[in-house]
């Protein structure tokens, strides 16, 4: 089979996070899901839970259920303001964004032996200048990434526990998901699983306020496939 060709703006910094690091992220990472549980999102329309739980720290949080996909500033079942985001996910930003905004949105997916996550695209946000920065922690993970449309050819790899991916430019809009989880393969989190930290600017920043045009456009929203 023909390899894909490579694609613009994807950018995977395997180990990015030391031993340390993640230990220090995870630390931090409690103290948000004490304030802000994880909880199950569920399809629009299906009415279907989603195989990954997750929760949010930042400004807006991103949620799923019948009324639709969206951000909104409190969790949906504590009625509660998302927790701030810890300063070390802002320097993971710093470090890889290339953005000057700083991100509002802070999605914490955790991810059991058993779940995944279909091809979708990230585009309930207004700015598509700012990248999507996320982190792994935890097992490994089958990732899969493609092109601007679903039918578009795929590649995978796999991401294991402090790897970094960048989505920006045309990469922004790339359908991507996970295929599965590979328990075992980390020791970090006692419960098993993987924790996957997805940093999202959501409003209109410094580039669009200048006149700067995203790299891509999104005419309409594309849902996930769960």
């Amino acid at each position: 089979m023909r390899r894909p060709p490579p694609i613009e703006g994807l950018r995977l910094r395997p180990g990015y996070l030391d031993h340390v690091r993640q230990t220090h992220l995870l630390d931090a990472l409690r103290d948000v899901l004490a304030e802000a549980p994880l909880f199950t999102p569920r399809m629009p329309k299906s009415d279907r839970p989603f195989t990954v739980r997750m929760s949010n720290c930042g400004p807006l949080g991103w949620v799923s259920d019948q009324y639709g996909y969206r951000y909104q500033p409190l969790h949906p079942e504590t009625g509660r303001p998302w927790p701030p985001m810890p300063a070390i996910l802002l320097d993971i930003w710093r470090e890889l964004a290339g953005y000057p905004d700083t991100p509002e949105a802070c999605l914490v997916n955790f991810y059991a032996a058993g779940a995944k996550m279909g091809l979708h695209q990230d585009r309930d946000e207004m700015e598509f200048a700012a990248p999507v920065v996320s982190v792994s922690l935890g097992d490994t993970c089958l990732f899969r990434v493609g092109g601007h449309r679903r039918s578009a050819p795929t590649q995978a790899f796999r991401l294991s526990s402090g790897d970094a991916v960048v989505l920006g430019g045309q990469a922004r809009l790339a359908f991507h998901g996970v295929d599965r989880i590979y328990p075992g393969t980390s020791r970090l989190l006692p419960e098993g699983g993987r924790i996957n930290l997805t940093l999202r600017r959501v409003t209109r920043g410094v580039f669009a306020k200048s006149g700067q045009r995203s790299a891509v456009e999104a005419p309409h929203v594309k849902q996930p496939q769960i």
